[in-house]
């Protein structure tokens, strides 16, 4: 029976950037990197101690657009700290957002898609 959820892919339109701003900026371990067919990859991206990786899916290769939005959230264990480490790093982030349900900030990658990170890590 299914046990997790393996992987989500996001279509971008550089595998290469993206990974760096995955691995470099953000610490995600780059776990995958092979061909999938000639002129095509398989990039795979993982946070630490995670089950679930995210796939940086070239869009040319699937004759599709790259995504405009995440098919995810992200989650960590210190909100503020995170958000410390990203603004220090030059990276698009918003101020800290409580509400009933949690807090979160949202980041902005290199390709201008914004994605949630919340403290329920």
């Amino acid at each position: 029976m299914i046990s997790k959820i393996g992987f989500v892919t996001l279509a971008v339109a550089d595998q290469d950037v993206m990974a760096e701003f995955f691995v470099d900026t953000l610490g995600f371990a780059k776990t995958v990197d092979a061909e999938m067919w000639p002129g095509a990859r398989w990039v795979q991206v993982t946070p630490p101690d995670a089950q679930t990786a995210l796939v940086l899916e070239r869009a040319a290769d699937f004759g599709r657009e790259p995504d405009k939005q995440y098919p995810l959230g992200f989650s960590c264990a210190d909100l503020a700290e995170t958000h410390a480490r990203l603004t220090a790093a030059g990276v698009p982030v918003t101020e800290p957002e409580t509400h009933p349900w949690g807090s979160f900030i949202k980041v902005t990658d290199p390709e201008g898609r914004e994605f949630v990170v919340n403290d329920k890590g």
